[in-house]
């Protein structure tokens, strides 16, 4: 069974991300049982049908908006967000706005061309799930959510910057 990270741990990963095979339409396709992440097109296209499943989710390619499924957030078991290149960055600014603008709090999770060196920063906007491209080692990559050990500016997972949080001694200038 393949594997990701989970809260900053390596698990099992028991969920099949559906991805359009060529000739395949977001209507038509038809989504297995079992624990499915469908893209956001054909959850659009078939939410009545898909509504009655319990356990679903739902991903987002890079250029779709959040915003779309304001409101059906509790369909939802865990939500993906797909990174199709490394150099990429709009995922990040999805995952921001479901956590912090929408307010989801199920499972977040990056999927596609996903690296060591960006688990950090992914944390930083509300990932808490990584499905680490296949070619690369899941146990080194794991260690990249703790490749620094403090963090200067706000994001989702700290409101206040470095120099709020830490109290410094004022500095005497000579007269």
């Amino acid at each position: 069974m393949p594997e990701i990270i989970k809260n900053k741990s390596i698990v099992a990963d028991d969920w099949t991300v559906l991805r359009l095979a060529e000739g395949e339409t977001a209507d038509t396709v038809t989504v297995a049982d079992g624990k499915v992440i469908v893209p956001l097109k054909v959850w659009k296209a078939q939410a009545d049908k898909l509504k009655a499943r319990a356990e679903l989710g739902v991903w987002f390619a890079s250029d779709e908006r959040p915003e779309e499924l304001k409101g059906e957030l509790d369909n939802f078991k865990v939500i993906a967000v797909d990174f199709p290149k490394f150099a990429d960055g709009r995922g990040y600014s999805i995952a921001y706005n479901l956590r912090a603008r929408l307010g989801y709090t199920g499972e977040l999770r990056a999927v596609g061309d996903v690296l060591r060196d960006q688990l950090f920063y992914m944390q930083r906007v509300g990932f808490d799930a990584f499905a680490v491209r296949a070619d690369k080692n899941i146990h080194d990559a794991v260690k990249g959510l703790t490749d620094f050990s403090e963090k200067y500016q706000t994001s989702w997972d700290e409101k206040n910057p470095l120099f709020r949080r830490v109290k410094r001694d004022a500095v005497q200038t000579a007269d």
